[in-house]
């Protein structure tokens, strides 16, 4: 018999850089990554938010994703990582939502993942300052990407994508791109990325 998780929500933002060229096929065309395959870190800072009574505001999460083929087609492996600052109930509930379990957006990569990894608790810092977004964790992975500018020198945004996370994205640029964990190894400098905020429920 299943337990009901919940209700939960949070406010913050997000950006990932994978390993396609800019801009990501996947997201437009629902096609074959332009490298075959998929390797993307995804970074979270929740600003405001409750796991049931518990409170989330000020952490961070990490998930690390590869699949082998066309991201829909399935068979990925999935890591993720909670920020070491929070509490025992904090970190747990951290793990529910990041890893899809109970329920809300994370939850749109369970037919993607074949495979868990066991969640880690660690130190992640995030950072949001204009045009850049960086997340680090030590000895697992360094990333930063930076929106790419159009007219007048602004952010260039696609809306109405029919991304999990997001349907309005920044497009940006892996300008320094490192993972390396699990027996997985991503090197996405130079690659896609975006970012955006979110709000998420379960609801």
């Amino acid at each position: 018999m299943s337990t009901q998780k919940p209700k939960w929500h949070i406010d913050g933002e997000y950006f990932e850089s994978c390993n396609c060229e800019v801009l990501c096929p996947c997201l437009l065309l629902g096609g074959r990554p332009s490298e075959g395959h998929c390797d993307v870190v995804l970074a979270f800072h929740i600003e405001s938010g409750k796991y049931g009574t518990v409170d989330l505001a000020g952490l961070n999460a990490v998930q690390a994703l590869t699949t082998p083929g066309v991201m829909s087609a399935g068979g990925g492996t999935l890591a993720v990582y909670v920020d070491s600052r929070g509490s025992g109930e904090q970190r747990d509930a951290l793990e529910e939502i990041f890893t899809g379990a109970a329920g809300g957006p994370p939850s749109l990569f369970g037919p993607l993942v074949a495979k868990l990894l066991p969640t880690k608790s660690a130190p992640i810092t995030f950072g949001s300052d204009g045009k850049k977004r960086t997340v680090s964790i030590a000895n697992v992975t360094d990333v930063t990407v930076e929106g790419i500018t159009g007219a007048g020198k602004q952010i260039v945004w696609m809306e109405n994508v029919g991304h999990p996370y997001s349907t309005k994205l920044a497009i940006a640029k892996g300008t320094a791109s490192q993972y390396k964990d699990h027996g997985l190894d991503f090197e996405n400098s130079g690659r896609n990325g975006h970012f955006s905020r979110i709000v998420w429920s379960n609801a």
